[in-house]
Order: structure tokens, then sequence, then C-alpha cells
């Protein structure tokens, strides 16, 4: 049987875990970007307390997915619930550090000037300096949904969402019939919904980004 032919006949069992899969991503990104940003606000003036931030995010990415995951499921049992927490801290560290740098790189006579018109530290905060670093959050975003779609493969380890157990099932069932297209219909998936979920934080940028500040 050619791949085509296993993904017809499996279209709707596919398409479910396709679109649980992307689901799943772009919810825990969202987690991640307001995490993230809220973090990034409350250090990015103190040089210190931004490093340390960024560190700790770095940190998380080095401990491997299937270990975190293994760290998880005896507190937080199987399923969806150690999945999104693990993909939510993996994706935390792009939208700390470009939060961080958008916020810092914002020119201080422009928040001096919106003071000067009587702005409260919130009002410069929320309509000149988040709006300012908005591109560079939005690209932390990108970055963030782009990774978490590979690793969140890794979440058919325990039980969670998505094409990871076409993957899975398609590799530990190696040699059989249908194992090599089962792992290559979840991994095509996996990298054809990356190349949309691109596109469409491509089309957000356009659509929210000043052409000024984008080109």
């Amino acid at each position: 049987m050619s791949l085509w032919q296993y993904v017809a006949e499996r279209w709707d069992r596919l398409s479910l875990q396709a679109w649980l899969h992307v689901s799943g991503v772009v919810q825990c990104t969202i987690l991640a970007a307001i995490i993230g940003v809220g973090v990034g606000i409350l250090v990015y003036r103190s040089s210190a307390g931004s490093a340390i931030a960024t560190a700790l995010s770095s940190t998380i990415l080095t401990i491997p997915s299937f270990a975190l995951l293994g760290l998880l499921i005896p507190i937080v049992g199987l399923g969806v619930t150690p999945s999104v927490i693990a993909l939510t801290l993996y994706g935390l560290l792009p939208i700390v550090r470009n939060t961080i740098v958008g916020l810092a790189g914002v020119d201080p006579a422009v928040s001096d000037a919106a003071k000067g018109i009587g702005m409260s530290r919130a009002g410069v905060l929320t309509r000149v300096e988040l709006r300012l670093a908005w591109p560079a959050i939005l690209t932390g975003m990108r970055v963030s949904a782009q990774m978490l779609m590979g690793i969140a493969v890794i979440a058919a380890y325990a039980k969670g969402f998505g094409l990871g157990s076409e993957v899975f099932s398609g590799l530990t069932r190696a040699g059989s019939a249908n194992s090599l297209n089962q792992a290559l219909a979840g991994t095509l998936g996996v990298v054809i919904l990356a190349l949309i979920l691109d596109g469409i934080f491509v089309l957000i940028s356009r659509l929210t980004v000043p052409r000024g500040i984008r080109d």
C-alpha cells in the first residue's frame, strides 16, 4: 500500500490527530506567551533580572523531552496535562528573551515623550512600549510555535495529543505492514502543519505590525 492510499483510507483519524496537534501547540504557545511576556515586563529594566530570567528559561531547554515528561507523569499523571506543562515550559525561552530585547530596545525618548503628555506608567507600557516591542514578541512566539510543533510529537510518550501517536506506533511496529506509512504520515503531517502555522504567523505580522516598523 502506498503512503497516499494509507492517508486516504485513514483520513478521518489523521485529520483529527492533526487538528489536536496544531490546536495543542497553539494553546501552549499562547500560554507560554502570557507567562513569557509577563516575566519580560517584570525584569526588562534590570540587567540582573533579565539575565536570570533568560538563564532559567534556557535551562529548561537543556532537559530532554522524555526526561521532563518522565518527571511530570508521577506528579500529574498521563494524558494532556503533562504534555501541556512540558510544551509551555519549552516555549518560554524565545518569548522571554524577545520580550526583554523588544522592551529594552524602545527609545527612552519615546517613553519620556509619552510621560510628558500625561500618560501613566501603565499607559506608557501598554500603549507605547509593548506596541513597539510587539514585532520582537511575535517573532519569539513564531519561533516557539515551530519548536513546539516538533517537540509535541514526544507528547505521545505521555499519552498526549497529536500526530506523535502515529509516529511512535509506526516506529514500534517497524517491519510490519504499513509501519513505515504510519510513521511517515505522522512525520509529514507535522512538517506540513509547521509550514501552515508559520504562514499564519507571517500573515499576523503583516496585519498587526506597521509597515515602517516591519521594513
